[in-house]
């Protein structure tokens, strides 16, 4: 499903709303910042890749009138995150929200863990979400005026995932750091929230999810009986950076159908 210019109205706008949104070439990261540029935000992409940053910056400000700009930059590096959160800040002046998407998963067993991946899931996952965040934060504060960081975590958060010992121990550490960032910076007016989606049927969701034997255990878990597509991820993301939510701190929801219920 694709985001019209038209979706979000009234207090769903973000106009006026200067956002960074890491991982947004891809999957549920590049539908984030389509639904953020119908919304009407002002956006810093971030990436990997200049050229597909480039494609994107060209799409979504051609199609809905926004400005945009694009930091190419790996977050597994020491100085990534620093290094993307004075590019950003320094793009519009600050920020008023910030999407922690980007991510990685090496799927392996406990037994078959290996540190190099273990290590490299933690240092994206976990490192450079929670560090940038922390940057970013202490700059809301200084200004003074609030703002909102959505961390974009995952179902495998909140409900242990067979052979994704790595993945989960990083993401249910995200959702605990993000909560930390919801204490802390509450007092200033700063939101921290967390959203976490089962299987999301992005390009990369259907490669590895596609087939109906692998997917079937999977689905016998969640009770509306299917995988969540990537607006119903973009839709919850843009509510929490609306006015909408503005009393909603350190939460994690669930995008999942029912499975986290157990």
């Amino acid at each position: 499903m694709t985001t019209t210019p038209d979706r979000y109205a009234g207090a769903l706008r973000l106009d006026g709303k200067r956002a960074l949104v890491t991982g947004a070439t891809k999957g549920i990261g590049a539908d984030i910042a389509r639904a953020f540029a119908s919304a009407g935000a002002t956006l810093v992409l971030s990436g990997r890749d200049e050229a597909e940053l480039a494609a994107a910056r060209t799409a979504l400000s051609g199609e809905f009138g926004v400005e945009i700009h694009t930091v190419a930059v790996d977050l597994a590096e020491g100085d990534g995150p620093s290094r993307l959160a004075e590019a950003a800040l320094g793009a519009f002046g600050g920020l008023d929200v910030l999407v922690n998407n980007a991510g990685v998963s090496y799927p392996q067993s406990v037994a078959d863990t290996d540190p190099a991946l273990f290590d490299a899931t933690i240092a994206v996952n976990l490192r450079a979400p929670a560090l940038l965040a922390s940057i970013v934060g202490a700059a809301m504060v200084r200004a003074g005026v609030g703002g909102s960081i959505i961390t974009v975590a995952s179902a495998a958060a909140l409900a242990p995932l067979p052979d994704h010992y790595a993945y989960c121990a990083s993401k249910a550490g995200l959702v605990m750091a993000t909560k930390v960032l919801a204490r802390e910076l509450g007092p200033h007016g700063i939101r921290a929230n967390s959203v976490c989606p089962t299987v999301v049927l992005t390009e990369m969701g259907q490669r590895v999810w596609g087939e109906e034997a692998k997917a079937a255990p999977m689905l016998a878990r969640i009770p509306l009986g299917r995988f969540a597509q990537p607006h119903e991820v973009s839709d919850t993301v843009v509510w929490l950076a609306s006015d909408l939510a503005s009393m909603v701190n350190g939460v994690d929801i669930p995008v999942d159908g029912g499975y986290t219920m157990g």
